[in-house]
């Protein structure tokens, strides 16, 4: 696929989600089949550049390219001088966040909260997309700020009026947070109002799903988010399915261990043994989901503190689990 310049494995986009979205995770969901993973976001206050977070954040560092970085903040200023220090770390896609729900990054106007003011909107973008004139920059926000203020197509015209390269839409208004199910009338309504490309997201639990979603929106791609952590492989059972119509077998346990195990080597890596093990936490227990005994395994993995400790915690639990794990429950969860 060509995108903005760039040429793709396939459609498939990672969706931004802080805390999860870490050059670690990026590469491995790029390696098993997204075409593109866009950067937990990154602030536009220049007094946290400095920050551990933020450089850890920037850091691009034998990234399979290209590099997408998310950006944050409701001062148009501010922006501009984010897109401007993060294209200058290495980033080759801008990527502004006007669909993060969170009541943290909403109470000070930013995200999905900005939806609601379409003239900061405009000037926000122009002056981004100005900072940065020879990046590509894009666009991912929902479908309204509540069920009665459904405004995608409004903000979607006025992102390509001012610049804005490609458009990501999940299919959920701020008000419904991740609760409900999405709905995607409003992308498919955007997809014929606008010349830029548009990526579909929400719900996208599955392979089915996927073409389901492409076939109804008409969408030029699809961003995938929650129903990834875990399950990286689910990029390469959409590609296949997509390109064939046959579903591949679901991985079994070796394979779902090596994943972990690799994974782990990279977050300790990235992050130092002490917050990397914090890190991990959240990871092991989104892969051991659905595998029997599991939850006993997570209540004492989540009191362990090192390494060493978590990999053989982890190497332990695959291999006295080996026939139980063979049966992954194929759960569904919002993207």
């Amino acid at each position: 696929m060509n995108f903005l310049g760039f040429t793709l494995r396939n459609n498939l986009f990672v969706a931004p989600m802080a805390g999860v979205t870490d050059r670690p995770f990026r590469q491995l969901c790029k390696k098993l089949g997204a075409g593109l993973a866009v950067s937990e976001m990154v602030t536009s206050n220049s007094l946290l550049y400095g920050s551990a977070k933020t450089r850890r954040r920037a850091n691009h560092d034998g990234e399979v390219e290209p590099i997408s970085v998310q950006i944050a903040g409701a001062d148009p200023r501010l922006m501009a001088e984010a897109a401007k220090y993060n294209v200058g770390e290495g980033a080759q896609i801008i990527d502004i966040n006007m669909g993060c729900p969170a009541k943290k990054v909403c109470n000070v106007m930013a995200g999905s909260a900005l939806m609601q003011d379409e003239t900061l909107v405009a000037r926000i973008l122009a002056a981004v997309v100005e900072a940065v004139p020879d990046t590509p920059v894009t666009l991912k926000f929902r479908t309204g700020w509540n069920r009665q203020h459904k405004n995608a197509p409004a903000i979607a015209r006025i992102a390509e009026d001012c610049g804005v390269r490609a458009i990501a839409i999940h299919g959920r208004t701020r008000a419904d947070q991740y609760m409900g199910e999405a709905e995607y009338d409003t992308i498919a309504l955007v997809k014929t109002q606008v010349k830029i490309p548009v990526i579909a997201n929400g719900d996208i639990t599955s392979p089915q799903k996927a073409k389901f979603v492409l076939d109804y929106t008409q969408a030029d791609g699809l961003m995938i988010g929650r129903a990834a952590q875990g399950r990286p492989w689910l990029f390469r059972e959409i590609e296949h399915y997509l390109k064939t119509g046959a579903l591949l077998p679901a991985p079994g346990s070796a394979e779902i261990h090596a994943i972990l195990r690799g994974h782990l080597a990279d977050l300790y890596e990235f992050y130092g043994e002490e917050t990397g093990a914090k890190i991990a936490r959240k990871h092991i227990s989104w892969y051991t989901k659905g595998i029997a005994g599991a939850a006993k395994f997570r209540q004492t993995m989540n009191q362990l503190t090192t390494m060493n400790a978590q990999l053989a915690a982890a190497d332990e639990f695959f291999l006295t689990h080996n026939e139980a794990a063979n049966e992954i429950i194929c759960y569904q969860e919002a993207a």
